[in-house]
């Protein structure tokens, strides 16, 4: 029997992300592979979580879910909190228990934005939003319970699926004949196709088992940096989603004082991949050409 391998969040972009590459490659077969939505085990009860547990078993747990709607965290907080914050406790109480390795994707929004240069995984954290808070409250969670396991942060998450920033440009492109878009904040966009392939690596690099424990490394829970390379504004981002697809909408580049948000959003968010890269060996693409490869899912989506 192969290892048991449970995603959290089937349905998001990076749940949905992860199915498409375990359907599509023969890479993972000695893994039995269980995707779990909202419907199967839904983060805002803390019982049906005990519950699923009761009755299901896994070596590893991705935890792709969250509350991610960074503007309407301002007024549900609790909710952000219970999905962001308590489940991620209880999921990593879970997995020590169960000596299950956890593989948690957290967000760039755990920083100010005030660096000039590409924050560290050591970086003192400064949050500025409440769903930023909630993110930064389960990693804490997370490192003081010390499953086996490790943090992923990352951002600027797009897709073929769901509702993301390319989406809507592509969308905005066909309604308007030009749009605004802020160019001063500077972060990488990062295709969740990329981010699913890494964190399949890095479940299959740390196998035998799935992580090593605590009393061998001493080091508890690793957190790292995932983003693809380079750097853009949401202003870049728009030029290229626009001229990769063939768009004639125009692009006007405003600050983000004109475009005002529940939510405060990071001026800098460029996370150095440099820990992640020299551990686990990974090839990071360039995120125009992922963009790329992303807007042709999108077409033969709609082919």
């Amino acid at each position: 029997m192969g290892r048991q391998l449970l995603v959290i969040g089937s349905n998001g972009q990076l749940g949905r992300s992860l199915q498409k590459i375990v359907s599509t490659s023969s890479t993972y077969t000695e893994i039995m592979f269980t995707f779990a939505g909202r419907e199967q085990l839904d983060l805002s009860h803390p019982k049906q979580i005990a519950d699923y547990f009761q009755n299901n078993r896994y070596d590893t747990i991705i935890n792709a879910a969250a509350y991610t709607a960074v503007d309407k965290a301002e007024s549900e907080p609790e909710l952000a909190d219970q999905i962001n914050y308590q489940a991620v406790a209880q999921l990593a109480e879970i997995a020590k228990q169960h000596q299950t390795a956890l593989l948690h994707v957290s967000t760039d929004y755990v920083f100010d934005g005030n660096n000039h240069t590409p924050y560290h995984e050591n970086e003192s954290p400064h949050p500025q939003s409440v769903y930023g808070k909630s993110k930064l409250k389960g990693e804490q969670a997370m490192i003081e319970i010390g499953p086996q396991g490790c943090i992923v942060r990352t951002g600027w998450l797009y897709s073929e699926f769901g509702h993301n920033f390319v989406k809507t440009m592509l969308r905005l492109a066909q309604e308007r004949e030009q749009i605004n878009v802020v160019d001063d904040q500077i972060g990488t966009p990062t295709y969740a196709t990329d981010l699913a392939y890494a964190l399949l690596n890095i479940a299959e690099t740390k196998n035998q088992p799935p992580f090593p424990s605590r009393t061998i490394t001493k080091k508890g829970v690793e957190t790292y940096h995932y983003a693809n390379e380079g750097v853009a504004s949401w202003y870049d981002f728009a030029q290229a989603i626009f001229e990769i697809a063939e768009k004639s909408c125009k692009i006007n580049p405003i600050v983000s004082d004109q475009y005002p948000t529940p939510a405060k959003r990071p001026h800098y968010s460029v996370l150095s991949k440099r820990a992640i890269k020299q551990q686990f060996q990974l090839q990071i693409p360039y995120w125009r050409s992922s963009l790329k490869q992303c807007l042709e899912a999108i077409n033969n989506n709609h082919g």
